[in-house]
């Protein structure tokens, strides 16, 4: 089976999945399950956009109020955290579009979360046009993903 023929297999299964359920979490720890079963990539998660402590906003310790903050996910510990702007997730964020990284340990700033990783995709999750959370998976192999992973990752969409 090819890639792109188990991308076409398991979309109606995560779209029978979602389409009936509104709560948020729930339907992203069902994709990651199913990406994450279906592929067996290293680490599959999402990070969601949420307003930073306020603590650190009173201290001025960065002009952006929001960070990325770990959520469903599968695989090993994961970073908890993620600025705007930094590591790839961060930057996907920033910059509103998919990033592919082939070797992870080349990307400038890359946020080390496990050294088992080596190749990474983002895929940023918008609703109403604005990015609220951003996909994240992770592969122990250099090159991993592809325009095909980014085509199909891209039509994920949480709700219906």
């Amino acid at each position: 089976m090819t890639k792109e023929s188990t991308y076409q297999s398991l979309f109606p299964q995560i779209q029978s999945l979602i389409s009936s359920e509104t709560d948020l979490i729930a339907n992203m720890a069902n994709i990651v399950a199913a990406l994450h079963n279906t592929f067996h990539f290293w680490w599959t998660g999402f990070y969601i956009v949420k307003e930073k402590p306020k603590f650190e906003i009173i201290n001025h310790q960065s002009s952006i109020n929001q960070e990325l903050v770990l959520g469903p996910f599968q695989g090993p510990i994961a970073c908890t955290r993620i600025p705007f702007g930094k590591g790839v997730c961060g930057t996907a964020w920033q910059q509103n579009k998919t990033l592919i990284v082939p070797n992870v340990h080349e990307f400038p700033g890359h946020i080390a979360c496990s050294s088992a990783s080596k190749s990474e995709i983002v895929v940023p999750i918008r609703q109403n046009g604005e990015v609220i959370a951003v996909l994240d998976i992770d592969s122990k192999d250099y090159n991993s993903f592809d325009e095909i992973d980014k085509n199909y990752l891209e039509q994920i969409q949480l709700f219906n």
